[in-house]
C-alpha cells in the first residue's frame, strides 16, 4: 500500500457532502502538501466542474461509476484509503467495498444503513481482516460523535476509577441543522428493503444485530419518559437506529472491553412529558410511514432530496452538543460532553468523514481490521484529529 499513488481518493467528490470533504481537505491539507489526493466521480465535466467551483484546479481526477466494476477496482488500487459519500450505500456501495478488500485499500463512508453494514459483516469482515484492511462506515454524525464519545468516556472512566463503564447514557442537549438528503434518501430505501424482506425489521430492531451475540439482551427503555440523571424528560433520538449499534459493535470488536453485560441508550432530552410523548407518537408514525403512503410522499415533498443541502451560512450558524454519562457497577459514575462547532448533517459530517479518511490513511493505527467501527479502527489517533481539527471537543464535565 505504500507504493500507491494518492493518499486518499474522495469517491462522489461532484455531490453535495462530497464537495464540502473536498473543500475541507483542501484547505486543511493543501495538494501534495504531505498528503496526496485526488477527487474520483461518474462524470469527468462534473469533476472539473467541482474544480473550478472550489478553485483547486490542480487536484487530481479519477473516473468511476459505481455501476462499472472495472473502474471501481482501478480506483482502489490507486488509493491507500477510498473515501466515498455516495449512497445510499446499500445500492451505490457493495461493489466499493468488495474492491477495496480485495485490493487491501482501507474504506470509509456516511453510511447509516445498518442493514447494509450488516451484509458487509457477513460478506467481507473475515477477508479483509486476513487482507489488514478497515472498512470503516458511519464516519459522520452518524456515528462519530456517538462512538467516540463513549470511547472518550470509558477512557476517562478508566483513568479515575480503574475500571470501565457498564452503562453509558447518551443525551443531545442541542443541535441546529438539517436533516441531510442523503440520510433521508437512506431512509427511504431501507423501508423499501423491510417490505421486500421482512427479516431486514429484525436487524433494524435489535441494537446488538452487528455483534457476533445478537441473541444477549439489551436493556429497553421507553419511547419518552423523565430522565432522574438529567432531571428532565426525553425523547426519541432518530440517529439512534445506526448509531447504537456502531457503540456495541465497537465493544464487541475490542473483545466486551466495556463488559459482556454493557448497556447504552440514546435519546433527546426535551422540555417537558407531554412534549416528549408527542413528539414520539409523531416520530414514529413519520420515521416509519410506508414508502408510497401519503404520509411518506407529503414527507418527500419537504425534506431535501440527495444532493441537496443547507447555505452555507446555515451550515457555519449549526452546532450540536452531547451530554453522556457512565456508570460502572461499584456504583461511580462520570459525567462528559460532546460539541460540535457545525451543523451535525454537512458542515461537521464532511470534517469527521475528511479526518477519518486522513487518519487511515497517514497514521500509524493499532486497532482492528475487517468491517470494523471508528473507535475500534482507529482510536485515540482519530480523538486526536477531532479536536485539532474537525471542530469537536471532548470534555468531563
Amino acid at each position: 500500500m505504500t507504493k500507491r499513488t494518492y493518499d486518499i481518493v474522495l469517491f462522489g467528490a461532484t455531490g453535495f457532502t462530497g464537495k464540502l470533504v473536498a473543500a475541507y481537505l483542501f484547505k486543511t491539507y493543501g495538494i501534495n502538501n504531505g498528503l496526496k489526493w485526488a477527487m474520483a466521480g461518474r462524470s469527468k465535466d462534473k469533476l472539473e466542474k467541482v474544480q473550478k467551483e472550489l478553485g483547486i484546479s490542480n487536484v487530481p481526477t479519477i473516473v468511476a461509476d459505481s455501476k462499472d466494476k472495472d473502474s471501481l477496482v482501478n480506483l482502489a488500487t490507486q488509493a491507500k484509503v477510498v473515501c466515498t459519500t455516495v449512497g445510499p450505500y446499500a445500492v451505490y456501495g457493495s461493489d466499493l467495498v468488495a474492491a477495496c478488500v480485495a485490493q487491501g485499500t482501507h474504506y470509509c463512508d456516511l453510511t447509516g444503513e445498518p442493514q447494509w453494514i450488516y451484509k458487509m459483516i457477513s460478506e467481507h469482515h473475515q477477508t479483509a481482516k486476513a487482507n489488514k484492511v478497515k472498512i470503516v462506515n458511519s464516519c459522520g454524525f452518524d456515528s462519530i460523535p456517538s462512538d467516540m464519545g463513549v470511547y472518550f468516556l470509558q477512557k476517562k472512566a478508566y483513568e479515575k476509577f480503574g475500571t470501565y463503564c457498564n452503562q453509558v447514557k447518551f443525551r443531545l442537549k442541542g443541535a441546529k441543522g438539517g436533516i441531510s438528503g442523503g440520510t433521508y434518501a437512506s431512509l427511504g430505501y431501507i423501508l423499501k428493503e423491510v417490505e421486500s424482506n421482512p427479516e431486514v425489521m429484525d436487524i433494524l430492531n435489535n441494537p446488538l444485530s452487528l455483534t457476533p451475540y445478537p441473541e444477549r439482551e439489551a436493556a429497553t427503555f421507553p419511547k419518552a419518559a423523565y430522565d432522574e440523571d438529567f432531571k428532565r424528560w426525553y425523547m426519541p433520538f432518530l440517529m439512534e437506529m445506526i448509531t447504537t449499534k456502531t457503540v456495541y459493535r465497537s465493544n464487541a470488536l475490542l473483545g466486551d472491553k466495556y463488559g459482556s453485560d454493557f448497556q447504552y441508550h440514546e435519546a433527546m432530552l426535551s422540555g417537558g412529558g407531554i412534549q416528549a410523548k408527542v413528539f414520539s407518537s409523531v416520530m414514529q408514525k413519520v420515521v416509519w410511514a410506508k414508502p408510497n403512503s401519503l404520509l411518506r410522499k407529503t414527507i418527500d415533498t419537504i425534506l431535501p432530496k440527495p444532493g441537496e443541502g443547507p447555505s452555507e451560512k446555515a451550515r457555519k450558524n449549526g452546532f450540536f452538543k452531547i451530554a453522556f454519562l457512565g456508570k460502572n457497577n461499584d456504583g461511580q459514575s462520570i459525567k462528559t460532553q460532546v460539541i460540535g462547532d457545525k451543523d451535525p448533517g454537512y458542515g461537521s459530517t464532511s470534517k469527521m468523514l475528511g479526518e477519518s479518511a486522513v487518519c487511515l490513511a497517514m497514521d500509524d493505527l493499532n486497532g482492528e481490521y475487517g468491517v470494523v467501527t471508528p473507535s475500534s479502527a482507529m482510536g485515540d489517533k482519530l480523538l486526536e484529529r477531532l479536536q485539532q481539527n474537525a471542530g469537536l471537543s471532548f470534555d468531563v464535565k
